[in-house]
């Protein structure tokens, strides 16, 4: 009888094992299968997410467009003092030249006057009062941040005379449409406002624009993208009413008898 138990019990081992066996089975298999669920949803949200309309063909945060140095955590306000103190100055400068009427090269002279002044008094002072002289540091232009500037600016020239050059081929309509209108626009914002107070708007609009889209860029790209659909729509209209019917060259060869 004992014997015929253990031949039970090893009968019944296996048994349990497969049962077991097909547990685990079945749980890889959920596992396995949940893993893909989830890799096909990271890839369809990957593919959501890279069909998104971005505004001017990004691809990158705004803070690499930028360049991603300091300038672009001045204009992006990482540092608020820094960008504060930027923007400070700059309507101070605004305010002397434009508002109170105070010429540059004026005000220019009339800081050295009182620097060279300061400085003149103290070094003489110095010896009455039994005080050092004052530190004046040398300064000194380096020459390799003024080579890459002169170089990005070459090439930024060279890239707008290219472009020019392409607009006025005469082989883009569009572009050529789209230049003349913004020049048209320009010429009438620039009757409105001097030169001094039309770049210190660009300089305010550079330290609000970028942070401000930074922040909302899913919702300016969504409405970026319907008004860029919209205004295709106009332009076929009027490509179909207007555009199309300026002749461009003779219509027909003459035929040489």
């Amino acid at each position: 009888m004992a014997e015929h138990h253990e031949h039970e019990h090893e009968h019944e081992e296996p048994k349990g094992e497969s049962f077991v066996d097909k547990i685990t089975e079945k749980i890889h298999a959920h596992d396995s299968s949940s893993s893909d669920s989830e890799d096909e949803k990271g890839h369809t949200s990957a593919a959501i997410k890279s069909k998104i309309y971005r505004l001017f063909g990004r691809e990158k945060p705004v803070h690499k467009v930028f360049g991603g140095g300091k300038p672009a955590d001045i204009f992006l306000w990482r540092n608020k003092k820094v960008s504060g103190g930027v923007l400070g100055g700059a309507t101070v400068a605004w305010i002397l030249f434009e508002l109170l009427e105070y010429h540059f090269l004026t005000l220019i002279c009339h800081i050295l006057m009182a620097a060279l002044a300061v400085v003149f008094l103290w070094s003489n002072a110095s010896f009455f009062i039994n005080k050092s002289l004052p530190h004046i540091p040398q300064v000194h232009i380096p020459e390799e941040p003024v080579r890459e500037i002169a170089a990005a600016l070459r090439v930024e020239i060279n890239r707008a005379v290219a472009v020019l050059r392409e607009i006025a081929s005469g082989r883009d309509l569009k572009k050529f449409l789209y230049a003349i209108a913004g020049l048209w626009v320009l010429s009438i914002v620039g009757s409105w406002f001097n030169f001094l107070t039309l770049l210190y708007i660009g300089f305010v609009l550079l330290f609000t624009l970028p942070v401000f889209y930074e922040k909302y860029d899913d919702q300016v790209d969504a409405f970026a993208e319907k008004a860029i659909a919209e205004i295709k729509k106009q332009y076929v209209v009027f490509d179909e009413k207007v555009l199309s019917k300026i002749p461009r060259g003779p219509l027909k060869d003459k035929k040489i008898a």
